[in-house]
Formats: C-alpha cells, sequence, structure tokens
C-alpha cells in the first residue's frame, strides 16, 4: 500500500512557474491592475536570477510600458549602444559588412548591453513592493488539475528524497500551490510547458519547434581593447556553411565583455561538439587578440528556442496560459527574446485580469498576442531561420531580399521541415572533427568550466535526467550515432565508459554537473531523454549573466 503524503495547500488567485522576465512582467502588471489580486512566483533557483543566462542586448520596449520611470528608479540598464561591427570569418582572415547594408531587425541603436540575471533581480524586487509572492528555491514539479481537466495549480517537489525514491531523514513533501489562472513562463524547454503542449496538442497543424544552444563567457579584458558599448557579430568559421550559428562580443562596463556563440540544434554531424566550436572560435585571430591578457569570470549554457511564429504553439489552455520563451516569442534574426517575452507576459496579465474580474475566456490571450506589436515583429522575421536550411549564403542572400528589399512582407511563409532531434545522419557516415586540445589561456575544459557556474546539485536524490529505456544509448544511439550525448552536453553529464580492454561501454550520468540547459531533451535522437526538475534550488548559480 503506497503511504498518502499529506500536502500543505496555498491559494492564490494566479500562480506563475518562473521568475524571467516574462513571469515577473506577468505579475508585476497584475498588481498594476487590481493590488487585490493575489500572486506568487514559484522560481526553481536558489534566488532570482541564478538561472537567467542571456546575452544580452536589451531592447527596452516593454520595460518603457512596463515601468516607464526605469530610469529614475535606477534600473540595472546603463550601457548603451555606441557602435555595431558585423564579420564573416575564415580559418585565417575576416571580412566586415557595412554595418548601414545590415537588416534593421539586426540594427542595435538605442538598446543596451545589460546582465539579464540583474534586471531580473531589479523586477523580482518591484514585483515584490507590489505585494507580489516570490519563493525561489522552489521547483513546480507536477501540474494539478481539476475534475474538468483544466488546470489547478502546481505541486512543488519533495525535498529529502534518497536517489532510489526513499525518504531521508529531513524529508519535506512538496506544496499543492492552487490558482486560479496558473502561467507558465519557464524559459525556453520548460518541464510544464512540454507536458502541457502534448496534453492539449497545443502545437497542432504548427511546424517542429526549432532550437539552438547558446554559450557564454565573461572576461575581463585589457583596457586597450575594449570598448564600451560596442556591439559585435559574427558568422561563418568554425562552422561549416551548411551548419547554422554565429557568435556574440558585447562590451560591457567595467573591461568586461560578453561573449558567446549560438549553434542550432538542428546540426546533422553527430560528431559535432557545440562547446568545442565555442571554444575553437576563440581562437580566431580577430577574437583572440581582444581576449589576450584577459581572464575569463563566468560560463554558461542554455538551449534557445528559435522556431518563430510558425512554430508557435496555442499559448491558451483551461485555467492556464503559456508564455516566453516557454511558448516561443524569441526574435531569432533580431538575436532577442527578452523583450518579446516581457510582452507576453504584461497581455497575460491583461488576460489573467478579465478572466479573474469579467469572466472573459483565457483565450482572449491569442487575439490580444496577435493584435500586438510582438506578434507583428515575430511575423516580419518568419523566414530567416528557415532560408537556413539551404546552406548559408543562399540563406544571407534570401534575407537581404526578405528583411531590406521586401521587410518582411513575403508573400510566402517557409516552414521547418523537421525537429532537431530528427537531422542527425549516422557516425559511420559522418566527417569525424578533431578538436585542439584547450590551452587553458582562451580555451577551457567543460569541467573547469562547470566549476564558473557555481552548479550544484544534491548528490543523494532521485536523477532529474531520466531515461525511458535505459538500454537504448548502448544498444542504439552509441551503435548508430556514437553517443552524441558526450558531445551535444556542454556539461560533461553523459559518458561512455568502457573497460581496460575499451569494451563492455557503460553508460554513465553525471547529474550533479548539470546546468539546466535542456540541449539533451531536445538533441537526443530517440527522445529516449526526459529532463526533470531536480531538488529545489539546484543547479548553477549565474552572477551577473
Amino acid at each position: 500500500m503506497v503511504e498518502e503524503v499529506k500536502r500543505e495547500i496555498m491559494e492564490y488567485d494566479v500562480v506563475i512557474v518562473g521568475a524571467g522576465p516574462a513571469g515577473l512582467s506577468t505579475a508585476i502588471k497584475l498588481r498594476q491592475l487590481d493590488s487585490e489580486i493575489s500572486v506568487c512566483i514559484l522560481e526553481k533557483g536558489s534566488e532570482v536570477g541564478a538561472h537567467i543566462l542571456s546575452g544580452n542586448v536589451f531592447e527596452t520596449r516593454a520595460l518603457d510600458e512596463l515601468i516607464p520611470t526605469w530610469k529614475e528608479e535606477e534600473a540595472p540598464i546603463k550601457t548603451k549602444v555606441q557602435k555595431e561591427k558585423f564579420m564573416f570569418l575564415s580559418q585565417n582572415s575576416s571580412l566586415s559588412w557595412p554595418t548601414w547594408l545590415l537588416p534593421s531587425v539586426q540594427k542595435n541603436h538605442n538598446n543596451y548591453i545589460i546582465s539579464l540575471g540583474n534586471l531580473c533581480r531589479w523586477l523580482a524586487d518591484k514585483a515584490e513592493s507590489l505585494g507580489v509572492e516570490i519563493f525561489p528555491g522552489f521547483a513546480a514539479s507536477k501540474l494539478l488539475y481539476n475534475s474538468d481537466n483544466s488546470l489547478k495549480g502546481v505541486q512543488t517537489g519533495d525535498m529529502g528524497l534518497d536517489k532510489e525514491g526513499n525518504k531521508k531523514d529531513n524529508f519535506e513533501p512538496g506544496i499543492e500551490i492552487h490558482g486560479k489562472v496558473t502561467i507558465l513562463a519557464e524559459g525556453c524547454r520548460g518541464h510544464l510547458g512540454k507536458q502541457v503542449i502534448k496534453k492539449f496538442k497545443l502545437n497542432k497543424n504548427k511546424s517542429p519547434q526549432q532550437y539552438g544552444i547558446g554559450f557564454k563567457e565573461i572576461w575581463e579584458i585589457d583596457n586597450n581593447n575594449h570598448e564600451e558599448g560596442l556591439v559585435m557579430h559574427t558568422t561563418g568559421w568554425p562552422l561549416d556553411n551548411k551548419t547554422y550559428g554565429g557568435s556574440f562580443c558585447y562590451h560591457a562596463e567595467n573591461n568586461q565583455v560578453f561573449i558567446g556563440y549560438v549553434i542550432g540544434l538542428d546540426y546533422k554531424n553527430p560528431h559535432l561538439s557545440p562547446y568545442d566550436e565555442f571554444q575553437r572560435f576563440k581562437t580566431h585571430s580577430s577574437i583572440s587578440k581582444l581576449l589576450k591578457g584577459g581572464k575569463r569570470l563566468s560560463y554558461g549554457a542554455r538551449a534557445l528556442i528559435e522556431g518563430g511564429i510558425q512554430s508557435l504553439p496555442q499559448m491558451h489552455m483551461p485555467g492556464g496560459l503559456l508564455i516566453g520563451c516557454d511558448a516561443g516569442t524569441l526574435n531569432m534574426p533580431k538575436i532577442k527574446g527578452s523583450h518579446t517575452a516581457m510582452k507576453s507576459g504584461i497581455l497575460a496579465a491583461e488576460s489573467a485580469y478579465d478572466f479573474i474580474r469579467n469572466k472573459t475566456p483565457l483565450s482572449s490571450y491569442e487575439k490580444k498576442f496577435k493584435n500586438s506589436w510582438v506578434y507583428k515583429e515575430l511575423y516580419l522575421a518568419r523566414n530567416v531561420k528557415p532560408s537556413f536550411n539551404w546552406g548559408l549564403i543562399p540563406a544571407i542572400i534570401f534575407t537581404g531580399l526578405d528583411q531590406v528589399i521586401f521587410r518582411g512582407k513575403l508573400p510566402f511563409t517557409l516552414k521547418h521541415p523537421h525537429a532537431d532531434h530528427e537531422t542527425l545522419i549516422p557516425a559511420n557516415k559522418a566527417k569525424k572533427i578533431q578538436y585542439p586540445k584547450y590551452d587553458n589561456i582562451l580555451t577551457f575544459d567543460k569541467t573547469s568550466s562547470v566549476y564558473l557556474t557555481g552548479t550544484n546539485h544534491e548528490e543523494n536524490q532521485p536523477v532529474h535526467l531520466q531515461l525511458n529505456d535505459k538500454n537504448l544509448p548502448i544498444n542504439y544511439c552509441l551503435e548508430k550515432y556514437d553517443e552524441p550525448s558526450q558531445r551535444y552536453c556542454p556539461a560533461g553529464v553523459y559518458e561512455v565508459q568502457k573497460d581496460s580492454q575499451g569494451l563492455n561501454p557503460q553508460f554513465v550520468i553525471n547529474a550533479q554537473n548539470c546546468i539546466h540547459c535542456k540541449t539533451c531533451d531536445i538533441k537526443e535522437p530517440s527522445q529516449n531523454i526526459n529532463w526533470v526538475t531536480p531538488e529545489g534550488a539546484g543547479g548553477p548559480n549565474y552572477a551577473n549573466m
């Protein structure tokens, strides 16, 4: 007989999962509309901002609407973009592209170089000052439903379970948190968002969702190499012309640069290691001279959502809404998703308010969204990402026509032909890639990089990276794809270990290394890995990212 766990129940008008820009904007707007509406936010990170990772060149449009006085209120938005560069890289040279030829969607005048984590911390203070209750360190692990199949709320994860799921001495049961409206704002590939999309068939008749993996490092560089306010992007080397990706390098304050790389997870070669492509990128002469004499301060990695309007699911369901990158509101050619996530949150707040006070159906959210500037922005950008299926050069030519000549108004919409997990070719048909050894000056191994993330998980807890079939990694993925999780994971979570004779391979999961990027959940070719929430407060502890 299974012992029934008695759980505390907390009641709110609105329950929000995720204290990122979307969730915080929702909460703030709700309390601005009605100070009597009770709102809580659950955040799985140890504090607000601990799991936030973004480039980030920030467009203030949504913040201008939400908090028009943000400048006077000392928001952490200081470094205005002063100059832009765009370069094509080959292995031994670079070519600068005139910025006046760039599509307007890729221009950044009037934007700011910021830490999104610090902005979220500031937004959390604003939300709490309005009476929003924020609970960091509490992961929403389970959805709760009413008898009519509408969302009832969420349950936080049980604390104090061992690896086998048995109660330890410090066991504390999770809490049920009920709401009239449950809003999922978990970010890209949200654990609960994935469930509701499947349960309510929210992606019916939509293109398969598309993702990338983004890396970021913060470096402190020599003052002579630093140009505060400079925004630089590159494309080309080290990737081949058939693999989507590119870099960013943002010169922030205090002689710091935010340097990173994004690679589309629709890549085909199972021997490719996104982490090592990023490390190799830093050795290009145009980049290494910038970092020379500098010091790496931080590292992080996170999946980002790139499918655009044609992959955007229905965002309402009975009793709930799906917003921000949990739905997929990032503008890929703009390389920005914070402002669109915030706007989706503002609209969600208006819809939740109308539902609670005026009995307006939550489906009104879709109409609000489609009548907003965020929908128009995503619609005009819709054809850029799918054009990269043709290769780099054809895509650049097409994007120039689409964005510069037709300004996103071509009379057709390109579709995404495949989900990312479907694109790998067999390892024996793919070109092997030899990556250079790490020099510990510009390039570093995964172990030292994960150390910089501050990642921590209680070791004796249920593994949060679940295998549907524990034999599949060796019997299928190793045989056909040389087990690509060894390479696509940016934190060294997955290993194939063999005996001294190189036989008897075993699949090993180092779950304590997981930095919550969700790449395994997305790219695993048989969809055998299911990422679920670990014990509350586990994961990275990013600062200034």
